[in-house]
């Protein structure tokens, strides 16, 4: 046996949505793509967004607790979809994206989630910055102590891009410290989540930017962008697959990442971290599938030359 395996290092997950994205918003095949997943071993986390339908949640929970799968529910398509903000200074609108995200947290303990991903607002600019990042930890902590008393769930809060796509108040690698700094001195629950695509929407470096967060538990996601061409129907922040043409990402760049994680020793036995890719069809002639087997592939390749 390989002593030296992936699954001895990190949980490897994949985003359902993403790479089914027709049920991005909670409707639709949810039970029967999951289920596509659920059935492949190569996969022993998974990451899932809202269900509408309470029956399917149910299906989906069930599904989940005989999958021995590790489950992240992520709050970004009720957020996105909803244009919520949990750093607005509006203090209506801040308590609105509260509220909501509350709905979320109780839809991660419906489908036995053990960690849920947050998303910052819009970044309000240098001006209000600073204000932005009070409002968001306060939201956050309102968010994890609601939590708290319904049981055991971990929060990781996923970095965006600042100024392309995303535009989100964390942003950058700096202030997502700063964040993380305050709220994991309150709450050793929570972490961050360091996604290998968003480093060329952050015009960062991974080598760089993960030293500054390395205290707090984390996360990882990778996947794709494409950054240089304005014009490329896969522009900004829009995870395309691995080895898209003109895309920052294919799989030399996982190496190097899943080699930096390594060394810095953010994966490894005692720890496990989930790391999933993030990757969906956007061209024609570009099915799930496919791109679901085109990232099975990169893995492979990648960790087969981390030393």
């Amino acid at each position: 046996m390989d002593s030296f395996s992936i699954y001895n290092h990190l949980k490897l997950g994949i985003v359902h949505f993403k790479a089914f994205p027709e049920v991005v918003r909670g409707e639709g095949p949810v039970v029967e793509t999951l289920r596509k997943i659920v059935e492949d071993d190569f996969w022993t986390a998974v990451e899932v967004g809202m269900v509408k339908d309470i029956k399917q949640r149910n299906e989906v929970r069930k599904l989940l607790e005989v999958s021995h799968m590790e489950v992240c529910y992520a709050t970004q398509p009720k957020v996105l979809t909803n244009k919520l903000n949990l750093n607005s200074l509006d203090t209506k609108e801040r308590k609105q994206a509260v509220s909501a995200v509350k709905s979320c947290v109780d839809e991660a303990f419906d489908i036995g989630a053990t960690w849920m991903r947050f998303i910052s607002g819009k970044d309000p600019g240098d001006k209000d910055r600073e204000d932005a990042k009070k409002a968001l930890i306060e939201s956050l902590s309102e968010i994890i102590e609601y939590a708290d008393e319904q049981g055991d769930l971990g929060f990781t809060l996923k970095i965006f891009d600042r100024d392309m796509d995303k535009c989100a108040l964390i942003g950058h690698f700096v202030d997502a410290a700063d964040v993380a700094e305050e709220l994991y001195r309150r709450y050793n629950n929570f972490g961050l989540l360091s996604d290998l695509s968003h480093f060329g929407l952050l015009r960062e470096k991974p080598e760089d930017a993960l030293p500054l967060v390395r205290k707090y538990p984390l996360h990882f996601h990778i996947g794709n962008c494409v950054v240089k061409d304005k014009r490329h129907p896969a522009y900004g922040d829009l995870q395309p697959r691995f080895g898209i043409p003109g895309g920052e990402v294919d799989t030399e760049e996982v190496r190097l990442y899943f080699q930096l994680l390594k060394n810095l020793k953010m994966i490894g036995p005692k720890i496990k971290p989930v790391c999933s890719v993030e990757v969906r069809p956007l061209l024609a002639e570009e099915y799930p599938e496919v791109i679901i087997a085109n990232a099975k592939r990169v893995i492979k390749e990648a960790w087969a030359g981390v030393q």
